[in-house]
């Protein structure tokens, strides 16, 4: 007990400790002198920039003068240049885009920048060699704002910060002891309440993490702390040293009632409160302080440190003489190095609290791994989410680790192990070296039957990065069809998307690539496709009637379709009022009806050509009668004298409907009384005429049979009477000359 408290330095009614994270890995000749660093908030990764972007160790700086680096609630690092060109990468040194903070930044140039974060996502701040200030709030959704000039400024403040308040983005700047407060309409001189009447100028300023509360250090050494709206004055402690520091945060716990501030210096460290005492800690190198929402952590060329108060439940366990229930616990492990026997002696204890820590403290540890590298503390674990955690992990591809910790806390799968595996696809898309077959299979035997794993987004990504057959492949894994088409369409393969509408059966779906491929096409082609395609060319030809016209009456020109040509003609008669008008159409129609009528009887004429060739050919081979029977006549022959593939062959080249030819056949096989044939043929596919009709005939031929065997009147009459239009003519002719012969006797 006594070690671990032996780092514990009293501020007031607190405790504050510098614990070690790790030893850097990191070479720097001259640690971090006359360097640029970033680090990320919540344990976040750490960029530097000397003469080279050594946080990447890809490549050496080549583009212009950096101003400032920061970090993106996504990982992304931002290089802010001196010519107001911001450069973003992603963790591993790729480069991603760049976007401009406006032409006057090109002519003035960037004096400083800030950073930022706020509800709207990642900001950035800058202010010129004019002294004007231009704020980006989101870089996601760029929108530059140039806020009002600030009187008597010349160049840059002495200091600034920007501020989130009431829904709005503010800057708050000093010009030597003026506080002036800019919005997007207006400049607003501030007076801190109760500041030392000895300042002459505000050297240095810092906003706490949740934009609550400010802090104001003077040229007289003096250390003003209060709220960020300069209402209320929470404390002034005099520092002694005069010096602007090159640093300083807030460092207060969310729940604590102790405002305290870290100041760094070059080789001094200082953290100061409410009491006019102050802890003071000595730097033996170069150092960056960075803000987080329990503490500060401090960062040098060889060690990442940990500053924080201490929290209240570590003081109830470890405080000398204490009788809290955590440092009895401890007393108890110490004799039975169990940590969780004591809660058996608790009655009433609910599982659920302890259950729950010794998960969150076995994920806290393996992210704090050196491998990994995100330091968080249960604190910030606790207010960045799960969720969050597990972005933070995919941005690094920590893939395999994501997962486990998603599969451990039992995280929804659409939340957890689909997402990371959704974000692993769009990784590994972008893989140019491997071809598209073998990303395309590693992507669906990985992702499977993964819930709510959308493959367009996954697709989308790939033709993003110009890979579009790649695309198609997986766009081939979407079940949904209404996430194909609109990819499909984006990426020229308006045919493809065009069938996978139709397969989905959504009419509104079709609709909508009809609609794009009529603007995307002339006229001709369009109404090819159309042809190739008969469902879409149904419903545009509904649609033409209701709105387009002249374009029905095109259709049917292309298609030569006589007999709605003539339609059309006789529906525009009736709305003609001239009387000549409409002789005219109407004479129009019934030139197309007797082109129609032409076409129909020389198509019937060819037809009986054909079918008369089809019996000849017939005879000649098998011996059999067919002249001058119908083509149903000529198919029921056929199967009765179990010549199946030739019937096969005349079903398929008139292309007899499925439903006759099933019904033509199974009464085929029933007469001759083939019931092993036609068990194999109702099993042979789909039945387009169901499953019933076999039972009927089966019942109806065994009945007739009998019926007629037996020569009962009544019994065929019985018969008859279950037959339907359907049955087979032949068997309905031998009944009804039973039923006549036996009706004589």
């Amino acid at each position: 007990m006594a070690f671990i408290t032996a780092n514990w330095n009293p501020l007031g009614e607190a405790f504050y400790r510098k614990i070690e994270l790790y030893e850097m890995g990191w070479s720097l000749r001259d640690g971090l002198k006359e360097c640029l660093v970033a680090a990320a908030p919540y344990g976040g990764p750490i960029g530097e920039n000397s003469h080279c972007c050594k946080i990447f160790r890809i490549y050496n700086w080549k583009s212009g003068p950096v101003r400032q680096l920061g970090w993106t609630v996504c990982d992304d690092l931002l290089c802010i240049q001196e010519d107001g060109t911001v450069l973003i990468y992603d963790l591993f040194g790729a480069f991603k885009r760049h976007f401009s903070m406006g032409n006057e930044v090109v002519q003035n140039q960037v004096l400083e920048a800030k950073v930022f974060h706020s509800p709207y996502g990642t900001g950035v701040a800058i202010v010129t060699g004019a002294s004007r200030f231009t704020l980006a709030t989101n870089i996601d959704d760029l929108k530059l704002r140039r806020l009002p000039e600030v009187p008597g400024l010349q160049g840059a403040p002495s200091c600034w910060v920007v501020l989130t308040q009431d829904r709005q983005t503010k800057v708050l700047l000093a010009n030597g002891v003026d506080l002036y407060i800019l919005d997007n309409t207006s400049c607003t001189p501030v007076t801190p309440p109760g500041l030392s009447p000895q300042a002459c100028s505000i050297v240095n300023m810092a906003v706490s993490f949740s934009y609550k509360y400010l802090a104001l250090f003077t040229d007289s050494g003096h250390l003003w702390m209060g709220s960020a709206n300069l209402k209320d004055k929470l404390s002034e402690v005099d520092t002694k040293v005069r010096t602007p520091p090159k640093q300083m945060v807030w460092c207060r716990r969310p729940k604590s009632q102790q405002p305290s501030v870290v100041i760094m210096w070059d080789r001094l460290l200082l953290v100061a409160g409410e009491c006019t005492d102050t802890i003071q800690y000595t730097l033996d190198e170069e150092s960056v302080c960075v803000a987080e929402l329990d503490g500060v952590r401090i960062i040098g060329g060889s060690r990442h440190e940990l500053l924080q108060e201490v929290p209240s439940a570590c003081q109830d366990i470890f405080k000398i003489a204490s009788m809290a229930p955590g440092a009895l616990l401890l007393e108890a492990h110490k004799e039975y190095e169990a940590a969780s026997f004591g809660k058996c002696f608790l009655s009433n204890y609910p599982p659920e609290p302890f259950v729950s820590m010794c998960r969150d403290l076995k994920v806290l540890n393996s992210v704090r791994e050196y491998t990994v590298g995100i330091p968080l503390t249960h604190t910030q674990y606790k207010q960045m989410t799960v969720q969050v955690l597990i972005d933070r992990l995919v941005y690094r591809k920590l893939y395999p680790l994501a997962i486990e910790i998603c599969r451990y806390l039992k995280t929804p799968e659409y939340q957890g192990v689909s997402r990371v595996l959704k974000h692993w696809a769009c990784c590994k898309v972008q893989q140019k070296e491997e071809p598209d077959e073998s990303i395309a299979h590693a992507v669906s035997v990985k992702l499977g039957e993964a819930a709510g794993i959308s493959y367009s987004e996954i697709a989308a990504r790939a033709y993003e990065c110009g890979r579009t057959e790649l695309a198609i492949k997986l766009l081939e894994f979407e079940p949904r069809s209404g996430e194909q088409v609109p990819l499909l369409l984006k990426m020229k393969r308006s045919q493809l998307a065009l069938s996978k509408a139709i397969e989905s059966g959504d009419t509104d779906l079709v609709y909508t690539v009809v609609t794009y491929l009529k603007n995307e096409m002339n006229r001709g082609d369009f109404f090819m496709t159309l042809r190739n395609q008969p469902v879409a060319l149904s419903l545009y030809r509904q649609f033409c009637k209701h709105q387009e016209q002249d374009t029905l009456k095109d259709l049917f020109n292309q298609d030569d379709d006589h007999q709605e040509l003539g339609n059309f003609y006789v529906k525009a008669s009736y709305k003609e009022k001239k009387l000549e008008a409409r002789l005219s159409l109407l004479q129009s129609a019934v030139d197309e009806y007797n082109k129609a009528k032409n076409e129909f009887a020389a198509k019937a004429t060819e037809e009986e050509k054909k079918l008369l060739r089809f019996q000849r050919r017939l005879d000649e081979e098998k011996g059999e009668a067919l002249l001058g029977l119908s083509l149903q006549e000529t198919l029921h022959a056929l199967l009765t004298s179990n010549f199946h593939k030739q019937a096969e062959q005349l079903y398929r080249d008139f292309r007899v409907p499925d439903k006759r030819y099933w019904w033509l056949k199974l009464t085929a096989l029933a007469e001759k009384d083939d019931w092993e044939e036609m068990e194999k043929f109702a099993k042979s596919k789909k039945s387009p005429i169901g499953y019933l009709p076999f039972v009927e005939v089966l019942c109806a031929c065994g009945a007739a049979e009998a019926a007629i065997e037996r020569r009962s009147e009544g019994e065929i009459s019985t018969v008859l009477s279950r037959c339907s239009p359907t049955t087979d003519r032949a068997l309905l002719e031998r009944l009804n000359r039973a039923r006549s012969t036996a009706a004589k006797k």
